[in-house]
């Protein structure tokens, strides 16, 4: 077979059947995607890859590299365009404001299929782990407040409300399927919940100050989305465009951007262009 029809195979009837760039014979499908994807097939491997990278960190933090290892996460990366800087963040910042936006997403993704076909579309379920989210942020900053009142620390109430929801939902996967789906819900809406409640919070009593120009034009994007939808536009790359605009936008009006991850999840469609309910009208037109 040639290097020209490596995408191909032959059927016994002599037509060729295509088939994807990855499932090809060529090198880096063979030896990289393919392995990673039998990989990431198996539910465990993110949360032991989670749980290796924090053993890691904890020998690292606690040895001499740590020097090194801070200077690393405190490192530039800027992006220009035509001599304008575009973005100047660290690799801290890449992690906390970008890759966790894309975490936030595929929760948010995962919640809204089940408030739209599974358990969460009984209000009453819904409520329990938002109710639980609340009780979560605003009891530990209670406490907090009442040992440190009218003390130097006072203004770190905020700190004890946050959850590393991300560590959690990793344990919570590394148990497999002996842990119940409610359960791996009720942690989900638990972190969407708790996100969003950090962020409110980080908002109104932490920021510097919030540029409302791009908090409103962040706002656009996601009401952008919606009106493509509306319209039938399914064209991946333009709400990939559109969530990208909305993720530099609220990082520049000093809103944490991992909201920009659970809006675009949660205005995604559940249903493929035709509903279950629309569809069957469908073929009795023709």
């Amino acid at each position: 077979m040639s290097s020209a029809d490596e995408s191909e195979d032959a059927t016994p009837t002599g037509q060729s059947v295509a088939h994807s760039w990855q499932a090809t014979d060529r090198f880096v499908p063979r030896v990289v995607v393919r392995p990673l994807q039998s990989l990431m097939s198996v539910e465990i491997s993110s949360a032991a890859l989670i749980l290796v990278a924090t053993l890691i960190a904890l020998v690292v933090a606690n040895s001499p590299l740590f020097a090194g290892y801070e200077q690393i996460w405190e490192s530039n990366l800027r992006l220009e365009a035509g001599g304008l800087q575009v973005l100047d963040i660290t690799f801290h910042e890449l992690v906390n404001d970008a890759l966790m936006t894309l975490f936030f997403l595929l929760v948010s993704l995962e919640i809204k299929r089940e408030m739209v076909f599974g358990e969460l579309r009984d209000p009453r379920a819904a409520a329990l782990p938002i109710i639980a989210a609340i009780g979560g942020m605003v009891v530990p900053a209670l406490i907090y407040a009442a040992f440190n009142a009218g003390g130097p620390y006072a203004n770190g109430w905020g700190i004890p409300m946050a959850t590393d929801i991300a560590f959690a939902v990793a344990v919570l996967t590394s148990l497999g399927s002996r842990v119940p789906l409610g359960a791996r819900l009720f942690l989900l809406t638990l972190a969407i919940v708790d996100d969003l409640g950090a962020i409110l919070v980080i908002a109104l009593f932490y920021s510097g100050g919030i540029a409302f120009g791009w908090l409103l034009a962040a706002a656009g994007t996601v009401a952008t989305a919606v009106l493509l939808q509306r319209v039938r536009v399914r064209a991946l790359w333009v709400f990939i465009v559109l969530g990208t605009i909305g993720w530099f936008a609220l990082h520049e009006s000093g809103v944490h951007p991992t909201i920009i991850g659970v809006a675009f999840g949660l205005v995604t469609p559940a249903y493929a262009l035709l509903s279950p309910t629309v569809y069957p009208r469908w073929p009795r037109r023709w």
